[in-house]
Order: C-alpha cells, then structure tokens, then sequence
C-alpha cells in the first residue's frame, strides 16, 4: 500500500472532495425537485468541472500528488466561480433567492454547504500542491 508524503493533508483533501461530491447530489435534487434547469452548456460543466473534475483529481492524486491536487484545486475554483455567480450574483432562476418552496431551504443550503466545501477543497489542494512540488 502506498503511503502519501502528506498523509493527513491528502486525507483532509479527499475528504472535502467526498463531501462536495455528496452535497452535489443533493443540490442536484433540490435542481430537479424545484424544476429548475440549466442550459446545455451550464449541464455539461456541472458533469466534467463540478463532479467529475475533484474526483478525478483526487484519483490521480493518488499516483501524482502534484498532478492531481492541482485537478482537485483547478476543478473545485471553478466549481465555486460557477455556483457563486448562478446561486448569487446572476438574475436567473438558479439564484438561491428565486427558488421556491418546499425546495428553497434544500436548494439555499446545500448551495452554502457547496461553497464551503470549495473553499475548503481549493485551500488544501494547493498547499497539498505547494507542498508535494517541493517534495518531488
């Protein structure tokens, strides 16, 4: 079994992405519960940058730990950037003000909880990064 150079500090990482992970399914059945769809384009981003790009960082992060925080890093900045400008700055129905009962607390909170995971996720990806390219 291999051991990380940085244990803990990847075990924190995988964490957050695991945690992202879950919260986005969640989110995702606040989206379908509350009717609100996304474009084609805004879907095809949510499938490739907001879950499968963490996960597929954390996997390669397992072979190469710069490589793949960096994905993890990458993959969940622009997660936060997506769900930052749909769930509060952009007037559409994505905005966490316009969803309507009984999805609006679901969708409201795991929108917050989506956000935390992010900022989380980037933090530990780049040290992780910092830390594993000094490393090598």
């Amino acid at each position: 079994m291999r051991t990380h150079k940085h244990g803990s500090l990847w075990k924190w990482m995988a964490a957050a992405v695991l945690a992202h992970l879950l919260i986005s399914f969640i989110h995702g059945a606040a989206h379908t519960g509350a009717r609100i769809q996304l474009s084609p384009l805004a879907t095809l981003f949510v499938f490739v940058v907001i879950l499968a790009g963490p996960v597929a960082g954390l996997a390669l992060s397992w072979r190469a730990e710069h490589l793949g925080s960096l994905l993890v890093a990458i993959s969940l900045a622009g997660s936060l950037v997506f769900g930052v400008a749909n769930h509060l700055v952009l007037d559409s129905p994505d905005h966490i003000c316009h969803v309507a009962a009984p999805w609006s607390r679901v969708f409201g909170t795991t929108a917050a909880l989506l956000t935390v995971t992010e900022i989380f996720g980037v933090g530990l990806a780049m040290r992780l990064t910092r830390t594993a390219r000094r490393a090598a």
